[in-house]
């Protein structure tokens, strides 16, 4: 019996012969995302601004169906592109990751417009501009699909100082989630979020590593005190939301639809 449980969780996270776009896929948490969905039988499209972390990527993920394509989200024309030369090499894209964003951190009163434009032209515009396309290709297919966008808790509450921008341009992802859900659930379409908490990458760490002891101290303070409106009492982890981000790309989640799932150890329930 506890085979065939097993068996069938596995069919259920089974991916293969799909087709998946990871946008910022190149390093971090979208690498991450792209490994599980790989091993999960994916073949994964990696679109990202960065060609040469790109093709490391690529490599690292030491798989023949994998790919790089570089793109800007933010730029129409490049997402169009990104999407038909994906098409033109794998004929259909089955589901869309879009994990691109950038988080500077800037107080409200050193920040400019185009600080804030150029926050939600990636993390808002670049999800609506690679959904729109991407869906459009599910439609045309009649495929069915799915999309996970990737939201924040800061979409909900402020965790610090300086991210107004991003919070305001993730809330837009939270509230874009949704009404795709609407539009697009009657084309087989499934639209959901991932809202990732206080998570740290070897990126992360290793910036924090090779600060100077005044600003190692700084984080440190941090991330104490972060660490204090956490239930579980850690930091979470890229694995942690690539798992999310598995399930809902999977079997698992087919009747989920308009809804995004916090990853964040309860932050939000503190």
């Amino acid at each position: 019996m506890a085979n065939q449980e097993k068996t069938a969780f596995n069919s259920q996270t089974d991916l293969t012969g799909r087709v998946a776009v990871v946008t910022g896929g190149a390093r971090g948490i979208g690498l991450v995302i792209c490994s599980h969905l790989a091993d999960a039988g994916a073949r994964i499209v990696i679109a990202d601004y960065d060609q040469a972390a790109g093709k490391q990527a690529v490599q690292a993920l030491n798989k023949t169906d994998a790919s790089f394509v570089c793109c800007n989200v933010a730029d129409e024309l490049q997402v169009q592109k990104m999407v038909a030369e994906t098409l033109e090499a794998e004929n259909r894209i089955d589901i869309l990751v879009n994990n691109a964003g950038i988080y500077p951190q800037k107080p409200l009163l050193e920040m400019t417009g185009n600080d804030f434009r150029h926050v939600v032209e990636v993390n808002l515009v670049g999800t609506f501009l690679c959904s729109r396309y991407v869906a459009a290709s599910m439609v045309e297919n009649r495929c069915g699909g799915t999309i996970i966008n990737m939201a924040s808790i800061e979409a909900e509450r402020s965790s610090s100082e300086g991210m107004s921008a991003y919070g305001a341009s993730k809330a837009g992802v939270v509230m874009l989630t949704r009404s795709l859900a609407g539009e697009l659930g009657k084309y087989g379409i499934r639209v959901n979020a991932v809202s990732p908490g206080g998570i740290i990458t070897q990126e992360m760490a290793s910036k924090v590593n090779q600060a100077d002891n005044q600003n190692r101290r700084i984080q440190y303070s941090r991330l104490k005190e972060f660490l204090k409106r956490v239930p579980l009492g850690r930091m979470g982890e890229a694995d942690d939301v690539a798992r999310a981000v598995l399930f809902l790309a999977s079997d698992m989640s087919s009747y989920i639809n308009g809804e995004t799932i916090k990853v964040d150890g309860g932050y939000m329930v503190s």
